[in-house]
């Protein structure tokens, strides 16, 4: 005697979920909502459905990362570069397209400019924490999308767009770049 699987009941169209995955974000339930774009795009990877999957993850890395959830939305980030792959999606100008909405919805933040008391000090450590969680994300997304498109059709190092757009982010939110000119503003003003 057999055992019948039970059938899964169909995948509505993509725009469905991510239209009441919108609606938990916009209630503030980010993990809670993050959780569900995970799982749905999954649900969408496992039946094959690997546009509306990553339709499903773009729209979630990007709106998490609007709303300053970066831990969140790179997460997302990643799992669209890997469904990318999954997928075995050639390198092209859409897909690029994609990434590059990705990164430009990656906070910048300026930090603290008028230093001088021990609460500014405290408002700059916690900033450069902020800025060092932002770096390493976007760091780990833009890796993974550099050496899937060296993989899928871009040129053998990856794409150069790709590693432009690692350079730019790395120069103006690196922790330690940004350090070293907070650590020099300090010092012109201590003078």
């Amino acid at each position: 005697m057999s055992r019948e699987r039970p059938r899964r009941a169909t995948l509505p169209p993509a725009e469905e979920n991510i239209k009441k995955l919108e609606n938990v974000i916009n209630e503030g339930n980010y993990y809670g909502a993050q959780q569900m774009y995970k799982s749905s795009s999954a649900r969408y990877v496992s039946a094959q459905r690997h546009s509306e999957a990553l339709d499903i993850l773009l729209s979630g890395a990007c709106l998490q990362l609007k709303n300053g959830q970066v831990t969140c939305g790179s997460e997302l980030a990643v799992i669209y570069v890997e469904t990318l792959v999954k997928a075995e999606v050639p390198y092209d100008d859409d897909v690029l397209d994609c990434i590059r909405k990705i990164y430009k919805t990656f906070p910048q933040i300026p930090l603290p400019q008028d230093l001088g008391e021990d609460e500014d000090m405290q408002q700059l450590n916690e900033a450069l924490g902020a800025a060092k969680i932002r770096v390493d994300c976007c760091l780990s997304f833009l890796k993974a999308a550099i050496k899937w498109s060296a993989e899928f059709g871009a040129h053998r190092n990856g794409s150069p767009e790709l590693h432009v757009m690692l350079a730019e982010y790395v120069y103006s939110e690196s922790p330690e770049l940004v350090g070293l000119r907070s650590k020099f503003a300090i010092n012109f003003w201590l003078k």
